[in-house]
């Protein structure tokens, strides 16, 4: 499944996040690659154990708590710490898979990452190029996102980022490991309890919201793992 969520961030909060991180000190992004996505990698990012890092990645996992469409859509068990990059001058990231499994910088914890986001930082005017684009059995879908929205999609994926020729592209970028591992299980929750909503506020007195959420939570208990 690819899911756009909006407004994850605000716009104040959006300000904040690129005022921190325009002025902090930047790396070569290789740094957390693997060694086969370090031959397609060119881009810049900030540490993982960075100041501005640690308090823009908190701001990120408030806000998306605060995210019904994320919650519903992800269902998350553990969420990666946010990270940052930027792209400028040409920079891009050719095809690639993300890792399987990744551990938090300084601590024995690992992530089994179940689905991939990036959540972009710079408005779509601000640069050219820089496209996230996806591959997926319908095909390449190309992604340009309004600053404080991200794009949710299956970590299996094939994807890469486009060179961008102007400006700056800046964005966070993370794993969820999902209470439920499978992206078809997931996606008919995620449609089920949308299905349930939708009726519910239709049809508040009618019986049928709460037999579908009892078959929800039956179905989440089945194939959850937490």
């Amino acid at each position: 499944m690819l899911l756009h969520v909006p407004d994850v961030l605000s716009p104040a909060q959006v300000r904040q996040a690129r005022a921190a991180l325009d002025a902090a000190e930047w790396v070569d992004g290789r740094v957390t690659a693997g060694a086969q996505s370090a031959m397609a990698k060119d881009n810049m990012q900030l540490p993982e154990s960075h100041p501005v890092a640690r308090e823009m990645g908190d701001m990120i996992l408030a806000a998306l708590q605060r995210s019904a469409l994320f919650m519903s859509a992800a269902l998350p068990l553990k969420v990666f710490p946010p990270l940052f990059n930027r792209y400028e001058g040409g920079q891009s990231f050719g095809t690639h898979v993300d890792n399987s499994i990744r551990t938090v910088a300084g601590t024995p914890h690992r992530v089994r990452t179940d689905l991939s986001a990036t959540l972009f930082l710079s408005e779509p005017a601000e640069y050219d190029g820089g496209e996230l684009s996806v591959e997926d059995t319908y095909g390449v879908h190309s992604i340009k996102l309004p600053a404080g929205d991200m794009i949710l999609y299956p970590a299996t994926s094939l994807h890469h980022v486009t060179p961008v020729t102007r400006g700056s592209r800046v964005s966070s970028f993370f794993w969820i490991q999902s209470m439920v591992r499978d992206d078809g299980q997931r996606t008919l929750l995620f449609d089920l309890d949308a299905t349930v909503q939708q009726l519910a506020a239709d049809a508040p007195s009618h019986p049928a919201p709460v037999r579908l959420t009892g078959i929800y939570h039956n179905l989440l208990r089945r194939w959850a793992d937490t």
